[in-house]
């Protein structure tokens, strides 16, 4: 717990290093033009759809009918829309996160090395196209549980836990692979990551409620969100953004550490086996 606590203070002391800050920025301009312009050519058609399929079933009529007998009328008009930003937001985040493990982990993690483990040895280099490729892989999975666990989250209790579980798992997968691709062996990144399941998966946890500040943004301001979703969608982006990179510098410290840690326990060096694929 210690470790996980020092590697925390490390991690938000360099978010506020220029490097960091601008490194944020990369993501923030391709997500926030991507989003931008899938809200501007989709918007209202996505809107369209999710009317009509209100429009169409049973249950749907019941409630906007009761909605009308208690005087909330005027909700039938933004409930389409926001079910639309709330489907879109778990698609910002996934987005979110594959930006910073593309584009600002790697330079997340050189930084970190230049300036707390300029000895450690780079005894392996994952390509690229494995980083990827597990990214995808965990991503897809993550996908699936959040599409299936989705009636769920209309429980309140699971509602409150599930969505950061799913994201916690997936940025502990991402994170931790990436922390160590550029420098430990397969068998040590293993090894790694078994005997740190627990502390790295809380961290994954914790960084999932993190990123439910954006959500709650989305929330707090309600209705009025539907008005202004295209700002609220950059300013997301930029928060998730934040967040995940956060997280890389949180993973970064902690696994290096623990890397570092492991090779002075057996320094002897080892063989070192590539990647398949």
């Amino acid at each position: 717990m210690q470790k996980t606590i020092d590697a925390f203070w490390r991690a938000a002391a360099y978010c506020l290093h220029p490097r960091v800050i601008w490194l944020s920025l990369l993501p923030l301009v391709v997500a926030g033009v991507l989003s931008v312009g899938l809200a501007h050519f989709y918007w209202e058609g996505a809107v369209a759809g999710v009317r009509q399929g209100l429009d169409s079933w049973a249950i749907s009529q019941t409630l906007l009918g009761w909605l009308d007998t208690v005087g909330a009328s005027g909700f039938r008009a933004v409930i389409a829309p926001l079910i639309v930003v709330v489907l879109a937001v778990p698609l910002l985040v996934v987005l979110s996160l594959l930006l910073v493990a593309t584009l600002m982990m790697p330079a997340l993690v050189r930084l970190v090395v230049q300036r707390r483990f300029a000895g450690l040895e780079v005894r392996h280099e994952a390509p690229w196209w494995t980083s990827l490729s597990w990214s995808l892989g965990a991503t897809l999975i993550a996908v699936l549980v959040m599409v299936v666990s989705v009636p769920l989250w209309l429980i309140p209790p699971f509602g409150l836990i599930l969505p950061p579980l799913i994201w916690g798992w997936l940025t502990y997968r991402v994170m931790a692979f990436d922390a160590l691709a550029g420098h430990a062996t397969v068998q040590e990144r293993v090894t790694l990551l078994q005997d740190h399941r627990m502390p790295l998966l809380m961290m994954g946890v914790v960084s999932g409620y993190l990123g439910a500040a954006p959500t709650a943004l989305w929330a707090v301001l309600g209705a009025i969100s539907v008005v202004v979703a295209p700002l609220l969608i950059i300013a997301s982006v930029w928060l998730y953004t934040l967040v995940f990179a956060f997280s890389s510098l949180w993973f970064s410290h902690y696994l290096l550490a623990a890397l570092r840690d492991l090779r002075a326990a057996d320094p002897t060096p080892q063989l070192v086996i590539l990647d398949p694929a």
